[in-house]
């Protein structure tokens, strides 16, 4: 009986030093298909050498978080660019612990204050919740407008096959 080959794990002490750097332009990008993809490269699963118990992922520097759209028809906003019909009704529920401590509001209420907000709370929802999600959330930076302050890492754009795929308009 022939030897079967072991599976390889990557621990902490063989994971890469450093870590690669992606640019995305989050310009007209649906929240939910571009927040599975930072996911996927936040955790490393692009990979070959991708460990569910290691963080082996790479860093995303966002830019125009606040044009990000939701899907859904689209309607008319004074302030929104991409408001359509789902971020309306769209809610976000936090509870504070506290008796009548519960607080819902909408993706254009959270919209108007901190538009970053709805990216990166898709992303962590997105990843594992423990220590090591936690820690793999902070190689997310996100920025309103086209500019970032992170030059000296060399940030390249993510590459077409890890984008999230745009529906064809006819």
């Amino acid at each position: 009986m022939p030897m079967l080959a072991k599976t390889w794990m990557s621990t902490k002490e063989q994971a890469p030093e450093g870590r690669e750097w992606f640019t995305v332009d989050a310009d007209g990008l649906i929240v939910g298909r571009l927040a599975t993809q930072l996911a996927t490269v936040l955790m490393g699963k692009h990979k070959a050498t991708y460990t569910p118990h290691v963080d082996c992922g790479d860093g995303i520097i966002v830019t125009n978080v606040e044009r990000v759209r939701f899907s859904g028809s689209a309607a008319e906003h004074p302030q929104v660019p991409y408001y359509s019909t789902k971020m309306a009704s769209k809610e976000y529920q936090t509870y504070s612990g506290y008796p009548s401590g519960q607080r819902i509001r909408t993706a254009v209420q959270i919209w108007e204050r901190h538009p970053e907000r709805i990216l990166r709370e898709a992303v962590r929802r997105m990843l594992p919740k423990n220590r090591l999600g936690r820690r793999m959330l902070k190689k997310l930076k996100l920025y309103k407008g086209s500019e970032h302050p992170h030059q000296a890492q060399q940030a390249r754009p993510l590459p077409e096959h890890l984008m999230p795929r745009q529906k064809k308009s006819r």
